[in-house]
């Protein structure tokens, strides 16, 4: 493609300068993915990385690149970058849009983690803008009548698992603190895509179709994907004016359009009144919320430092404790197509599951030994626990080093795949990595605005005690429920070399593990890593990706003493690589791409 066919549809959509256009591999035809006609109005460039991204090869770029789940979101935010925008001032121009065309996995009604590397300091800092459980909430909030933990879909749908929304003043916070663009303009594309109409994707219009008896609980959501009563099918145009005047507000008078006022007054509104299951969220709650900036847990492994967020995610300390165990075997030598590989990821997994369901919550309610979980002692013995030649017949949570003696309960709480990941690096060497949720597909199902209000509050334990033991992960009033989202920046000598992050309920603190052992013990590049078939355990079944080789190691894991289940194992992994240049791969298994110049 020239240069101007790429500038003028820039022009064309509002959204400023011009990039580099990505070279699509010779022998894939655009049809070769049924997203590439999806996305047909998309710009020669992100076709081009849709046709490369099928052809298993990464985008390359010079200068910034940007990775998101969707085509759209990605321009957006590559037209930031390109008109001298940070890594912030393009993610909020990125999540503004994933807002409106992937409504089921993140949005303005949600919350997110976020991970930044600062180039001018050389510091890593994490952002937590995960949501809060209302102050009116009680310890019997998920419970029946009878006491007994209410069935998980039963709390889903309505208000009562709408826990207060973070992603909003996130996004300010992160512009306030890291950007440069000015702010209104960054809402210049979701608006005018909200106004003008999208068209609706495979994933989307699949994930109306696989929801549609619960997306029609309330009449709101259900006016929305089932307009005239028939579900939005790919291809379809739609216009959201209520998101569009939504951004407006937001755009115009900050985050605070949000918290406080006729949104804030509509969200409790709805929380409070949704027939059969309404919410306890009021006023005070969105007006009291606050982004609280928190210390990156950081863990060696081989010649780099992996980073992520801290609780109330477990998702860096779970992925740390994976590697740090995985650190002390010689996993390049096993290599990828080795049983004894994953023999010793399951079980380091599985370990580190352990120590999951019992210690890690939000740390501001629950005393929790972050630093003993990942510390090298302690590392060391759980690490000896996989010499064997065979699968850990009993896995128990270890005893870290904590300064606070106190005995917890174990929980496995209930946390469905539906999120979004977002890389990006911009020209001034910042790098953002940031996963963005409102939990299960399409959330609480309460529409507000043009936006969907999360379920959040399903992410704590529904049991409160265990044989009169406290579960650390139960509901407490202005608590964050425990996360599984692991936003990541990998360093090398201090430097970002690999930005890295997944959508996938409790699984994508094995598909972001699994990812980082592939790259930098397999040589993998970006792509292929993000590509690769997967193989996931978390609480002792070993999960193998369907239609993939992975199903091929069944016979060998079983052999070792594993139960393996072959199933769907949909991930969104978005990575980055840093290094002479960037290498920006995306998750075949969605409708993302990575972009640059």
């Amino acid at each position: 493609m020239t240069r101007l066919s790429f500038v003028s549809f820039m022009l064309s959509a509002g959204l400023a300068t011009p990039l580099a256009a990505q070279q699509a591999t010779d022998d894939i035809a655009p049809e070769a993915d049924s997203s590439l006609s999806v996305f047909a109005t998309v710009s020669e460039a992100a076709q081009a990385a849709l046709a490369a991204k099928q052809a298993g090869t990464p985008t390359t770029a010079e200068n910034w690149m940007v990775a998101a789940a969707n085509p759209l979101a990605v321009e957006a935010g590559a037209a930031v970058l390109a008109d001298g925008g940070t890594a912030a001032d393009a993610m909020v121009a990125v999540q503004a849009v994933l807002g409106l065309v992937e409504p089921q996995s993140s949005g303005l009604g949600g919350g997110a983690f976020l991970v930044w590397y600062d180039a001018t300091s050389g510091e890593v800092t994490t952002l937590d803008g995960r949501e809060t459980a209302p102050l009116a909430v009680t310890p019997t909030l998920f419970q029946t009548d009878d006491g007994e933990p209410m069935q998980f879909w039963d709390a889903v749908v309505g208000g009562r698992s709408v826990g207060t929304p973070g992603t909003p003043m996130l996004m300010e916070e992160a512009h306030a603190r890291w950007g440069r663009a000015e702010w209104g303009g960054l809402f210049t594309p979701a608006i005018s895509l909200a106004e003008d109409g999208f068209t609706v994707s495979e994933r989307l219009a699949s994930s109306i179709a696989d929801g549609a008896e619960r997306l029609q609980t309330f009449s709101r959501t259900a006016d929305y994907f089932f307009p005239g009563g028939e579900a939005l099918q790919a291809g379809d145009t739609l216009v959201n004016a209520d998101y569009a005047n939504t951004l407006r507000l937001i755009a115009a008078h900050g985050s605070e359009a949000f918290y406080e006022g006729p949104i804030a007054d509509d969200i409790v509104a709805t929380v409070r009144t949704a027939a059969g299951n309404p919410g306890v969220l009021t006023a005070t709650d969105l007006e009291i919320y606050e982004v609280i900036e928190r210390d990156p847990v950081c863990v060696p492994y081989r010649t780099t430092e992996v980073c992520g967020m801290g609780p109330p995610s477990s998702g860096a300390l779970t992925v740390g404790q994976i590697l740090g165990m995985l650190d002390r075997y010689d996993l390049a030598a096993l290599g990828p197509d080795n049983a004894e590989s994953w023999r010793l990821i399951g079980d380091a997994s599985r370990l580190a599951f352990a120590d999951r369901g019992r210690y890690m919550a939000d740390s501001d309610f629950v005393p929790m030994p972050t630093e003993g979980l990942t510390a090298s002692a302690y590392l060391d013995t759980r690490a000896a626990l996989l010499n064997g030649d065979a699968a850990l017949t009993e896995v128990a949570p270890g005893a870290p080093e904590w300064d606070h003696a106190m005995l917890l309960a174990d929980d496995i709480s209930v946390e469905l795949p539906s999120t979004s990941h977002i890389s990006i690096v911009d020209q001034y060497g910042n790098a953002l990595s940031m996963t963005t949720t409102i939990e299960n597909g399409f959330g609480s199902r309460l529409m507000v605005r043009g936006f969907l209000l999360n379920n959040e509050l399903t992410d704590f334990s529904f049991s409160t005690h265990s044989d009169g033991i406290p579960i650390a992960n139960r509901i407490e009033p202005g608590k964050r429920p425990r996360s599984s989202m692991s936003p990541t920046i990998v360093l090398q000598d201090g430097e970002p070399s690999l930005v890295i992050g997944s959508p996938g309920g409790s699984r994508i603190i094995g598909y972001v593990a699994q990812a980082i052992v592939a790259h930098i013990d397999w040589g993998m590049d970006v792509q292929q890593a993000v590509a690769m078939q997967h193989l996931v355990n978390r609480f002792g079944t070993y999960d193998l990706e369907e239609g993939t080789d992975a199903a091929s190691f069944e016979g060998a894991l079983t052999a070792l003493g594993f139960e393996v289940n072959v199933r769907s194992l949909n991930s969104g992994l978005h990575a980055i690589a840093i290094g002479e240049t960037l290498t920006g791969g995306a998750d075949p298994r969605r409708e993302g791409i990575a972009l640059g110049e």
